[in-house]
């Protein structure tokens, strides 16, 4: 019963709650690591005790990290909810389960010079390299996720107000400026280096490759890291320039909201977590500058 119970689960947090395919795979593999291992100790997972799922959750904190485990636990809840309103259980197994603890994990991010060197690695006189300048350019400007890069469509641009549309997780809509830099960049790729690279194709896709057809997030990821190693820098992946976008705001002055929407949080406590970022940076330029740091 527990495939069938886990797939009306997911489909239900799906049409209720929105939320992304990345989201609903991870909650699919934690509960089946779950049961897997309520399995080893005679148990299933519609039917397990308090004490059975206690006894899962401690075997995984050998293997998994607490952020994991976190997240197993927060996915249980809300199953043993699903399956209690549903009818398929009297109670709930999890209600007297403790919070695994966990320490605020800083976010990596990268220098203001990190992403210029980044910025500046693609060779612009290539329509590829042309291309990949302006995609690097909307992704640190916007603080795009990757996906979000990947998918963008050229009805989602607006080049006369500079403005774009994008869809994040929840299939949430949220308007972002590309700024003026980004938004040059973006006219000179459609100008001299799309139309190349399409050799007259269709795609709706704005970054779009040799193969007349759009990017994908693993050509994107394989690109960042090349130009990073080319560059001599750390590994950079797509996700470090969403966090430098942030960082970078808040480190110059920019109100907790407005990287909140700009970044589509729905909440604040997620987006809180840049000004840590900038209070470490702020420690490290004390140390480093100041006679008594």
């Amino acid at each position: 019963m527990s495939a069938e119970s886990i797939d009306r689960f997911l489909d239900q947090l799906w049409l209720k709650d929105g939320l992304a395919t990345n989201t609903l795979a991870a909650y699919r593999r934690d509960l089946a690591k779950l049961q897997k291992q309520l399995l080893t100790q005679g148990a299933e997972l519609d039917s397990a005790s308090h004490a059975d799922i206690q006894q899962a959750l401690l075997a995984a904190v050998e293997v998994e990290k607490p952020a994991t485990r976190a997240r197993q636990l927060s996915c249980l809840r809300r199953y043993y909810q699903f399956l209690l309103s549903s009818g398929s259980r009297q109670d709930d197994p999890t209600t007297q389960l403790g919070q695994p603890k966990i320490g605020q994990r800083l976010p990596k991010s990268l220098s203001e010079g990190q992403v210029e060197q980044l910025l500046l690695a693609a060779d612009i006189a290539t329509p590829l390299g042309l291309r990949d300048r302006a995609m690097f350019e909307v992704l640190y400007a916007c603080g795009l996720r990757v996906s979000e890069l990947v998918g963008l469509s050229v009805q989602q641009l607006d080049m006369v107000t500079g403005l774009l549309i994008t869809r994040g997780k929840g299939n949430k809509e949220r308007m972002v400026p590309l700024g003026e830099i980004a938004l040059a960049w973006l006219e000179r790729y459609f100008r001299e280096a799309r139309p190349l690279l399409l050799a007259g194709a269709q795609c709706d896709a704005v970054f779009v490759t040799q193969r007349k057809a759009g990017m994908t997030r693993q050509m994107a990821w394989h690109l960042i890291s090349h130009y990073a190693r080319q560059q001599g820098l750390p590994p950079i992946s797509p996700h470090m320039l969403r966090h430098a976008f942030a960082t970078h705001l808040v480190n110059h002055g920019a109100d907790l909201r407005v990287v909140q929407l700009l970044l589509g949080h729905s909440d604040i406590s997620t987006t809180q977590i840049y000004t840590h970022v900038a209070r470490e940076r702020l420690k490290q330029l004390h140390a480093q500058h100041h006679p008594r740091g």
